[in-house]
């Protein structure tokens, strides 16, 4: 009989990696079926989805709050599953507020659970290694520092790599749009607002002013932003004034990848992209927005050093990161200096560039995704052949 997966997501880019998991899973086993909660991508590598837990996607308490109901009400529908024993083991993919849910659930039925992308519980929150070792069978990091401070606090951990690396190692980059927008007369400038709805509201605006700072300086500099999704494309537009009319300023969906990747440099929000962009050795300057309250929260929390992965992972700064904190003025100040000085300064290109590809070889290897699928499903069979043998055993008696 066949082995049933279920998985659940609830961010856009975990989307992306669990799609690319499943696509591994099921190239190790043809037979493996899998079902759950995640996003387009997901549903597009063979997931028979139960809710799109993607469109969901929030940070902080008060945009979690007004969907605490709808929360339950989704992750009861986990239970459902577990309860009717319609799957064999439960995969997790980051968005740890809701996942630690779904995994309670899934242990009270006695379900292996395997946790791909795990909450940073190093940087903050390290009392919930708790409930990892509680509710998680294994623990599948991405990031080399991880293994490590797992194993000290006695998590079964295998160190995967970083997905974001298969992306770019996999997905084929768009010819078409490349030539058509590939330009040796122009410098271009990636901006990446964001992908959920309240960063892009929250990070484009900083980003349009530095834009409209650098444009008299570098009139010749074409700014290509990604948008996710056709609403933050025309919600971007709509931010642009009178004013603003002869900013070169072109806004694309769906072509992140091809952005970074035609780019001299870019300005970035601050998240898991930075691997990307790290990946593909785009020069960068990293832009941050939060309120003061969890600025505050956040230093009582974290011990922190960093926003930005790659610059986690060098245990320097790499890529020049700048978080608002409330007022954005400061930020926005130093944000703009930074992106003058890789407009117009090659040297400084260069040698950002150097230390990405420094980075990349060290820790950017591809295989993620093949990695974590090979764990889970030796697992599964090993759990499977301990079930047949106690069986045996039983009937024996």
């Amino acid at each position: 009989m066949s082995k049933r997966l279920f998985f659940s997501v609830g961010e856009p880019s975990g989307d992306l990696h669990a799609s690319n998991l499943i696509r591994a899973l099921r190239g190790d086993d043809p037979t493996l079926t899998f079902r759950g909660f995640g996003g387009v991508k997901m549903t597009q590598a063979g997931l028979d989805c139960d809710f799109d837990l993607t469109s969901m996607a929030v940070v902080g308490f008060t945009e979690v709050l007004p969907k605490i109901r709808e929360f339950y009400r989704i992750a009861d529908m986990a239970e459902e599953v577990f309860q009717r024993g319609d799957c064999d083991g439960v995969v997790l993919v980051d968005f740890p507020g809701f996942n630690w849910h779904i995994a309670r659930r899934a242990k009270k039925y006695g379900l292996p659970v395997y946790y791909y992308l795990p909450p940073q519980l190093w940087a903050w929150g390290g009392w919930r290694v708790k409930k990892i070792k509680r509710y998680v069978d294994r623990v599948l990091c991405n990031l080399p520092f991880e293994e490590e401070w797992y194993e000290r606090r006695g998590v079964a951990v295998d160190y995967v790599g970083h997905p974001f690396f298969d992306v770019v190692d996999s997905q084929p980059l768009c010819a078409r749009f490349l030539r058509e927008w590939e330009s040796p007369e122009k410098l271009q400038v990636a901006v990446l607002p964001g992908s959920r709805d309240h960063e892009v509201h929250r990070i484009w605006p900083l980003q349009l002013e530095i834009i409209r700072r650098l444009h008299p300086q570098f009139p010749n500099v074409r700014f290509m932003v990604a948008a996710l999704k056709d609403q933050h494309a025309l919600w971007c537009r709509s931010q642009l004034q009178n004013g603003d009319k002869n900013l070169p300023i072109e806004v694309f969906v769906g072509k992140t990848s091809e952005l970074i990747e035609l780019a001299d440099c870019a300005l970035m929000k601050s998240g898991s992209v930075s691997m990307e962009m790290m990946a593909r050795e785009t020069p960068c300057t990293v832009l941050y927005h939060c309120s003061r309250s969890t600025f505050i929260l956040a230093r009582l929390l974290t011990r922190l050093k960093s926003i930005t992965l790659p610059n986690m992972i060098a245990e320097k700064t790499v890529m020049p990161e700048f978080l608002a904190i409330g007022n954005s003025t400061k930020a926005v100040d130093q944000a703009t200096d930074a992106m003058r000085k890789l407009i117009a300064d090659p040297a400084a290109r260069t040698e950002q560039r150097r230390s990405l590809h420094s980075l990349t070889e060290k820790f950017g290897q591809p295989g993620a995704s093949q990695r974590a699928a090979s764990i889970i499903s030796e697992d599964l069979e090993r759990r499977s052949g301990s079930e047949k043998k106690a069986a045996s055993r039983a009937n024996a008696a």
